[in-house]
């Protein structure tokens, strides 16, 4: 088993994390927001932010809201991490949902979850007037993130605050001294998907905190980082690992206002550390690369990188002298990148690496709370995902020729189970309580985990060969010009398949590299280049055809490919 190489504070549950840190980062900023000069910021402290917390959830308790379900719906911002706090460290049992799901959804999974209150913001308040009159839902409390006050029967966040802290200073410690049972659900969490499929994963304050230690072993972070939140805060890869975490170790956190803006908020808010997904970092490293190709700077790069390599094995980094003017351009700051919710393109996290820019992988599912795995500050293996956390078990079941099986991990930080679905529960976590992940993996004689793709999208031939889509996925990707691709397996007469590809091309960038935008003169152009990512493979692994298009794949929130649905649109 991993050890952990820090050591870590300990806490029951997140109320006595939030105790602990705010004694000893009070002061410090939490929250950091722009002004309307740029030069200037305002800060919430983290003593604010946990005063804040303690209103509202006194308020909620008064209102009869005690031990009940509560939703939290919008984009990225202060009120959703309020509000998500107080429902969960003292009132009852928090339910995120995904700020992009249509109506309709977001209205059968307030139905499914049974919430008696909602947070949201404005832009939600069409759907939540809907809701109100049709009066099929157990919700009786509109609690708008946005309102100043009370109009039209919802409630407003900021006035119950201000209604809490009345009640706090008449002497009312309902929430202050309320206890927390650190092993019944607290978070109510759906997976993605269509809400018919989407499944109710139950998680609590342990399977949380342990996730949190495990991470704060093996990555370190403190009060001088400055987290940019990015990712969508429903999900638990930056719930967990972009709010909570920072939040325990006294950092501070920037909201992203956007994905077009990302370049632009790493130097505005002096950015430290970053959660994301792959895609985004290896579109970073595109840029980057292009940039310095550009200027005709590439060789210089090259021989730079050579010397700091060099100079590494002796034990001196110069790469942030050496690499200055690419450190400068994503704001000079940055001391983390964490990639995690696909597989990253280890060409990409070398890259980011001779820079001296750390870019770690990570691995985890929602009903592990979520990390399972991850690279760290001592233990790295380019293509892996690192090595399983201090406190979780981790294998390869039903291994082929190859070494890979299907992964599966057991430890505390796994979930309780999917709610109201005990047949889905048994088929996620055996008899021996090991999480069948569905991922297939390989683990090296050093225990670093390799994921090879997932367990329901393996193309199997009729020689019984398994082709993993995402493996080749990643080699297209790294053709000029193209921003993703979806491999899959066409059904052909007799019983086998051909492997086709579906593949998004940057338009801007496809006219630069290859002077057209004829879609037919295009898809010849990336054929040729087919044809020589054909080549570094076996015979049985190649694309055999494909189809181009500018318009992106189907994804869920967090940019995962939706393969299902992509499937019917390619053999429709």
């Amino acid at each position: 088993m991993r050890k952990p190489i820090h050591k870590v504070e300990r806490y029951e549950n997140l109320k006595e994390m939030l105790q602990k840190s705010g004694e000893r980062f009070g002061d410090r900023p939490a929250y950091k927001f722009k002004t309307e000069n740029p030069e200037e910021f305002t800060y919430i402290t983290h003593k604010q932010f946990r005063d804040d917390i303690n209103q509202l959830g006194t308020a909620l308790i008064d209102m009869g809201l005690k031990n009940k379900r509560i939703a939290v719906i919008s984009g990225n911002r202060y009120e959703w991490g309020v509000a998500y706090l107080a429902i969960v460290t003292g009132t009852g049992i928090v339910v995120p949902l995904d700020k992009s799901l249509p109506n309709n959804e977001i209205e059968n999974l307030i139905i499914r979850s049974e919430v008696e209150a909602i947070f949201y913001s404005n832009s939600y308040d069409e759907i939540m007037n809907e809701i109100k009159e049709k009066g099929n839902t157990n919700v009786k409390y509109f609690i708008s993130m946005d309102l100043e006050s009370k109009t039209d029967g919802v409630y407003s966040q900021a006035e119950l605050i201000n209604k809490g802290k009345k009640l706090i200073d008449d002497g009312n410690r309902e929430f202050l001294d309320s206890k927390i049972n650190n092993e019944e659900m607290s978070i109510m969490l759906f997976t993605s998907g269509t809400t018919a499929m989407s499944k109710a994963v139950m998680l609590s304050h342990k399977n949380i905190c342990s996730n949190l230690f495990d991470i704060a072993s093996t990555i370190a972070v403190d009060e001088t980082h400055v987290f940019l939140s990015f990712l969508p805060l429903h999900h638990t890869f930056e719930c967990t690992v972009g709010f909570l975490y920072p939040v325990s170790k006294g950092s501070c956190i920037a909201f992203c206002e956007g994905i077009r803006h990302i370049a632009d908020n790493l130097k505005e808010f002096q950015i430290t550390t970053m959660i994301s997904v792959p895609i985004l970092f290896e579109s970073m490293y595109k840029r980057v690369m292009k940039t310095i190709a550009k200027k005709g700077k590439m060789e210089t790069l090259q021989k730079g990188i050579k010397i700091s390599r060099v100079l590494l094995k002796f034990g001196i980094d110069l790469r942030k002298k050496l690499f200055k003017e690419i450190h400068d351009n994503l704001g000079g700051k940055i001391k983390l990148f964490v990639a995690g919710g696909a597989a990253l393109d280890p060409e990409v996290e070398k890259g980011f690496n001779d820079l001296g820019l750390r870019l770690y992988q990570g691995y985890g599912l929602t009903e592990s709370s979520p990390v399972i795995a991850s690279e760290d500050d001592k233990y790295r293996r380019l293509g892996s995902i690192g090595k399983a956390f201090p406190s979780l078990d981790a294998k390869v079941i039903d291994e082929n020729e190859e070494g890979v099986g299907e992964l599966v991990a057991k430890g505390p930080s796994i979930m309780i189970g999917y709610y109201n679905n005990d047949e889905a529960t048994k088929e996620a976590i055996d008899d021996e309580k090991w999480l069948h992940t569905g991922d297939l993996a390989k683990i090296d004689e050093d225990g670093y985990i390799f994921i090879v793709g997932r367990k329901k999208f393996v193309i199997v031939l009729k020689n019984g060969k398994n082709i993993y889509p995402e493996e080749i996925e990643t080699l297209i990707n790294k053709i000029e010009g193209i921003k993703e691709s979806f491999v899959y397996g066409k059904p052909e007469p007799d019983g086998d398949y051909k492997i086709c590809a579906k593949i998004v091309y940057d338009s801007e960038i496809i006219e630069e590299t290859y002077g057209t935008t004829d879609e037919e003169k295009l898809k010849e152009l990336i054929w040729q280049e087919i044809k020589k990512v054909n080549k570094t493979m076996p015979a049985y692994k190649y694309v055999r055809e494909i189809t181009i298009t500018n318009e992106e794949l189907i994804k869920t929130t967090t940019q995962k490919i939706k393969r299902f649905e992509e499937i019917q649109t390619v053999l429709n």
